[in-house]
């Protein structure tokens, strides 16, 4: 099973190495820098809005079907054909619930035409998630990997012409930019779609009610467990939207989406440990064996990486806004300047979090493959208050920055609750040793932080690269990301 999970997560790697700098620094930022910052806000503002209610597309399907398929694999042609049309039923009341409250929150004209092209995005992705889980829980992680960055290859071959080519002549709006999503999950879907009846063969649709409320049955405490964290992780930009007049509202959530952005890349990054070991967890402790070897080799990975990003961006969060937005049109000298210390001291609690974020994967897949959602459901639960009591305090006095805490706060405590659950639950040994080795990067890392800044002359960018680089092999000399045991894996027959 370690062989597997390297194997496959250096697949993943690589190709979203390869793929997601470019969407997020090629594409993305340039759509913000187009469109400025209060369009963008409104995009971002919807696009979060929409995730709060992204449950009731899936209603915790997607985990469900991975872990069942996973350890039930003959169940896939029956599942696949039931579930598909379940997801048709849901997208309608998908629909209706976004509209409703979308309405009563106060949208109105152009936000609910985006928010009805958006929530049609969402729809598809939903579908594209769900027919994944199935080629997961095969554990045919190749074809996976190749289809979860399929959507991001087209959308810059999409965007890139129209923003790089100018076919708009400089008109290009935030409505080319959701068209455009439009297409590349379509695309998308229809491969994924193509790859998963090659395994299950022939599908009969049919309605089939009591199978419906079987599986709805079966998924609800994931259901539960992602409606709650889906609030407190997307719930940051729509409240500075609404909770802030016109138009700084727009604007500050258009500040948190600048610095957002590159959390959003390091979670997708850490998603990817969740994707492939989910399955890998069902697998193992439904064949009784035990996990504790690859949840250490997993989390040593993850939390020395989180660590070197983060503090890393500490040093460099200013330099690396300048780099990706630039002034608005319209806008002073002085405002940008503004817009870009609030978004660098966003970055830096934000990155923050990502270390908390990236364990909670860890911990939180463990937890879900154990059938462990009751007690993650409690956790998630207190995210959520914490969350939404500090964003109601801190954002109408410290704005986006205010929100950022919020989140900081947030994610910590979840993440010590998850790592807790799992002491008690697995009985895991600590090494102390370990830990030891952890201080001593954090203390490496922040030394070097203020030698590249402070008393050594070079750019700022290659800086930024050698201290990441020197952070990475610091990681591998302390054996926090030991080689020669990644080696040892691979080579295991």
């Amino acid at each position: 099973m370690q062989k597997k999970f390297l194997k496959n997560l250096g697949l993943l790697l690589f190709l979203n190495l390869m793929v997601k700098p470019m969407w997020i620094l090629g594409v993305d930022r340039q759509v913000q820098n187009v469109v400025g910052t209060q369009e963008y806000g409104l995009y971002f503002t919807i696009i979060n809005f929409s995730f709060l209610f992204y449950i009731f597309l899936d209603l915790g399907i997607t985990n469900f079907n991975n872990r069942n398929i996973a350890q039930n694999n003959q169940l896939l042609n029956k599942h696949l054909a039931g579930i598909s049309m379940l997801k048709l039923v849901l997208g309608v009341l998908y629909a209706i619930i976004i509209f409703g409250i979308g309405f009563l929150w106060g949208y109105k004209g152009r936000e609910l035409y985006l928010l009805a092209w958006v929530g049609f995005n969402q729809f598809i992705l939903s579908f594209i998630l769900y027919i994944r889980s199935n080629l997961s829980g095969l554990l045919l992680f190749k074809t996976d990997s190749f289809i979860s960055v399929l959507d991001r290859v087209l959308m810059i071959l999409i965007c890139g012409f129209l923003l790089w080519f100018n076919f708009f002549e400089g008109l290009f709006t935030i409505e080319w930019f959701v068209y455009s999503q439009t297409a590349a999950y379509l695309i998308t879907l229809i491969v994924a779609v193509v790859a998963v009846i090659n395994k299950s063969g022939k599908l009969k649709f049919n309605w089939n009610l009591p199978f419906f409320l079987l599986i709805v049955k079966r998924s609800a405490p994931f259901a539960l467990l992602v409606l709650i964290m889906s609030f407190y992780n997307r719930l940051d930009s729509v409240l500075i939207e609404r909770l802030l007049p016109n138009p700084l509202g727009k604007e500050q959530a258009g500040v948190y989406a600048q610095a957002f952005r590159l959390l959003d890349a390091g979670q997708n990054f850490a998603l990817l440990f969740a994707v492939l070991l989910l399955p890998l967890f069902s697998k193992m402790i439904s064949i009784r064996e035990s996990v504790e070897k690859m949840v250490k080799l997993s989390f040593s990975i993850i939390i020395s990486g989180s660590l070197i990003i983060a503090i890393t961006s500490q040093f460099f969060a200013t330099d690396l806004m300048q780099l990706m937005y630039g002034i608005n049109t319209g806008e002073t000298e002085q405002h940008y300047m503004l817009r870009i210390s609030q978004s660098a001291i966003i970055l830096k609690l934000l990155m923050f979090s990502f270390v908390a974020i990236s364990t909670n994967y860890i911990f939180g897949t463990l937890l879900t493959a154990n059938h462990n959602l009751k007690q993650l459901n409690f956790i998630a639960l207190g995210g959520l208050v914490i969350n939404l009591s500090l964003n109601l305090i801190l954002i109408p006095y410290f704005y986006s920055i205010g929100s950022a805490w919020a989140s900081l706060a947030t994610q910590s405590v979840t993440a010590l609750l998850q790592f807790l659950l799992v002491y008690k639950i697995f009985k895991f040994k600590i090494s102390f040793k370990h830990v030891i080795n952890l201080f001593v990067l954090i203390i490496v890392l922040i030394t070097g932080g203020f030698v590249f800044t402070e008393f050594i002359n070079l750019r700022w960018e290659l800086s930024f690269i050698l201290m990441l680089i020197s952070g990475f092999c610091v990681s591998i000399v302390l054996k926090l990301l030991n080689v020669k045991e990644f080696i040892s894996i691979i080579k295991e027959k």
